[in-house]
Order: structure tokens, then sequence, then C-alpha cells
């Protein structure tokens, strides 16, 4: 069962530090390795009830092909706060800013959102709950995603 453990320590450790050392090289390794290998797992579990994850949709900017990916959603007044720690140049967040809309599943509930922009920390911590504060220390988040939620009918 140890050696089991050793990886998946080994692999928190390295996340912990590339994202606390703001290194591109170290935040890209990281980013990329979730990209293809934890996002596919994730996208299994992301938005559904009871799971922390929520998930993304939306449609390429390029391609015009959907696309889905597990982020985490913090409810805000009017809509929803991304956290995004691996910078403002990931492809699904210039997909969301091209198409001016995606969908954001979180708890197996669907929201339509619209309205993206791309918002300093500083902006949004008064409008989460307190333990983002010290998250978005820890891991130098320096910019949030913040949309606005489309009332139904």
């Amino acid at each position: 069962m140890r050696w089991v453990l050793l990886p998946v320590a080994a692999a928190l450790a390295f996340f912990v530090a590339a994202m606390r050392s703001g290194s591109r090289p170290l935040v890209d390794i990281v980013r990329q390795g979730n990209k293809r290998v934890l996002n596919p797992v994730m996208l299994r579990l992301a938005g559904r009830r009871h799971w922390y994850a929520a998930r993304v949709e939306h449609v390429g900017r390029r391609s015009g092909r959907p696309y889905a990916t597990p982020v985490v959603a913090v409810p805000v007044e009017g809509g929803f706060a991304i956290p995004l720690p691996y910078g403002d140049q990931v492809d699904w967040l210039r997909n969301v800013l091209a198409a001016g809309e995606a969908t954001v599943v979180l708890d197996g509930v669907r929201h339509q959102v619209t309205q993206p922009v791309v918002v300093p920390s500083e902006a949004v911590l008064a409008t989460v709950p307190p333990d983002w504060g010290t998250r978005t220390r820890v891991y130098r988040i320096q910019h949030w995603l913040r949309v606005s939620e489309v009332s139904p009918g």
C-alpha cells in the first residue's frame, strides 16, 4: 500500500511546488499532465451531484467542436467565479471568451452562462467563501473567470 501512495504523494508535492513557484515552465508541465491524464478521468465525475468539480461545456473557437473541461465553479451572486490556476491563456478559457457563452454543470444542474470576463483575484475574493483567499495565495491564482447566469425562461 505504501508503494501505491508514494507516487501519489510525489505528484501532489510536485503540483504544489510548481504552482507555488509561479514558474511558467513548471506550471505548464502540471497543466499538460492534467490535460492529458487527469482531465479525462475527472470528466467522468465533474458536474455530478455531490462532487466538488464542475464541468464547463464550450465550443472550440476554430473547430466549432463541442468540448468539456473540469473546473471549480464557485457560485456567486448572479453567476459563478472560476479560478484560473494555469493563467488566462488556456484553451477552454479562450473558447469561452470567444463564444461569449458556455454551460456550467454543477451538482447535477446545468447553468447557461454569458458575459465571461477575466478579473484579478482581488476583484473576486470578497464574493467567494473566505477559504478561497487562502487557496488563491497558496496556488498563486492571479485571475478568475466571472460569468453571469442566464435567467431561465
